[in-house]
């Protein structure tokens, strides 16, 4: 079952209370080369992501605790420049017990979750809004999808890295690297949309280090990035294990997100499924 949790808001958390319960020179970033110090170019990965502008994207987020495993797929474009995208997240068959489920669509925007088609008793036009920076993962696991940006920007508390070689993503050539990353050294260097709810995470998790697997293009641009998260389980003793995968394609895409209106967020409560 997916069991939920509550922010201060009130609003139904998706995923996060989930309780069953070098390469020699390649091309250039900007004229410096890929086979540079792993750990600064890694932090480079979201800046390099802004000048990309937009891409669509896929996340996958498995989570395992008590012999138990989930998966939550999304699918979804980006606009790195306006910091907003736009998924549609399907839970698994069983998630809850029950069937099939509708796809829930999430917009993501500087911190904020926007989910419609979540909640029982929320009426069907309505989009429920959570404030990111009042979750305890910072939105990196609530909504069943990592924030593509916020997942960039987890690499700039990148603390250690070191390259294992040239792969392929989906066609493109790219080079993989591995590694550990700092949420509270992210959050210090993070942009002020997500510096909040990187902090929030930093304090919410198991612990603050990340470790990660991320595949890079000739430009510096992330193709394929695998962050391995951990959280005290609020019912059972022992802590989740979650890996959240985001995969970006067709960069330059055009993305049209426009965030609902006052009168289309649910204001009401929330009520038990």
């Amino acid at each position: 079952m997916v069991a939920r949790r509550h922010s201060r808001t009130g609003a139904v958390i998706v995923a996060a209370g989930l309780m069953v319960s070098p390469l020699g020179c390649g091309r250039g970033v900007g004229g410096d080369s890929l086979s540079a110090d792993p750990v600064e170019l890694l932090h480079r990965a979201a800046p390099t992501l802004a000048d990309a502008g937009s891409s669509k994207a896929r996340t996958e987020m498995e989570m395992a605790t008590g012999g138990t495993r989930v998966t939550i797929r999304g699918e979804g474009v980006y606009d790195y420049g306006r910091r907003l995208g736009r998924l549609e997240v399907l839970l698994p068959h069983d998630a809850a017990g029950t069937g099939k489920h509708r796809p829930i669509t999430e917009l993501l925007a500087p911190g904020a979750l926007y989910m419609k088609n979540r909640g029982a008793g929320v009426p069907a036009d309505k989009w429920v809004r959570v404030d990111t920076a009042t979750l305890s993962d910072g939105n990196l696991v609530t909504g069943g999808a990592t924030d593509p940006f916020a997942a960039a920007e987890v690499l700039r508390g990148t603390r250690t890295a070191t390259y294992v070689g040239e792969t392929e993503v989906e066609g493109t050539r790219v080079r993989h690297y591995r590694g550990t990353a700092d949420l509270t050294v992210a959050s210090r260097t993070a942009s002020e949309g997500n510096r909040a709810s990187l902090r929030a995470a930093a304090k919410g998790f198991a612990t603050a280090r990340v470790p990660f697997d991320v595949y890079l293009d000739d430009e510096g641009r992330i193709r394929k990035v695998r962050h391995r998260f951990s959280f005290v389980n609020g019912i059972r003793p022992g802590t989740v294990a979650v890996a959240s995968t985001t995969t970006l394609y067709d960069f330059g895409v055009h993305v049209n997100v426009r965030l609902p209106r006052s009168q289309d967020i649910y204001a009401g409560k929330i009520a038990e499924e």
